[in-house]
């Protein structure tokens, strides 16, 4: 006879993964507004914590707990993938790069007359872009269809290919491109392996 019998197993593991979920989405809408490192960072080994404890677990969670789990994973993804994303592109580039509300980047460019120069707003529409970004990486995960992801990178990369003149574009759409989608394939696996 065993020590703990499945259905226990099942039930602490159940209640363990949604209280690290809802763990790390409350720090997560914490930093939504101002990114700070220690939340996010918090939110970070919570979720890494639950991805080490689903890997080694010897049971798996049964539909309807998944489901909620699952949606609980998606919410945590794709929101927490904004601040994990903005404050990893604020450390790459030491704020030298200003931001706009929605996203794209304010650069300083020459203008057509000699010593003058202008404002110019590169790839405007960068937070809307991450979110659709990590919803498709999470689901398509989830799914068990991570073959996605290239299609996501594919078309991201298409889109903004005319953007990516200006170094300082290349490195935000590179760094922020891996961070979100290195969030968003951490919470997927963490669920895929909880309830698969």
């Amino acid at each position: 006879m065993a020590l703990f019998p499945d259905a226990i197993l099942i039930a602490i593991l159940s209640i363990f993964l949604f209280l690290v979920l809802c763990g790390a989405l409350v720090l997560i809408v914490v930093s939504l507004r101002r990114p700070t490192t220690v939340p996010l960072v918090i939110a970070g080994a919570l979720v890494t914590l639950g991805l080490v404890v689903v890997a080694i677990s010897p049971v798996k969670i049964p539909t309807l707990m998944g489901l909620m789990l699952a949606l609980l994973g998606i919410a945590v993804a794709v929101l927490g993938g904004n601040p994990v994303t903005r404050r990893v592109l604020d450390a790459a580039t030491g704020g030298r790069v200003r931001e706009t509300e929605d996203g794209g980047i304010l650069l300083t460019v020459p203008a057509a007359e000699a010593g003058e120069t202008e404002v110019r707003t590169l790839m405007r529409g960068g937070t809307v872009i991450g979110y659709l970004e990590r919803v498709a990486v999470v689901i398509a995960i989830i799914a068990g269809y991570p073959e996605a992801v290239a299609v996501v990178v594919a078309v991201k990369g298409i889109g903004r290919f005319s953007e990516l003149a200006a170094a300082e574009a290349r490195e935000r759409f590179i760094i922020g491109t891996l961070a979100s989608l290195l969030w968003a394939g951490v919470v997927g696996g963490l669920v895929r392996l909880a309830i698969f």
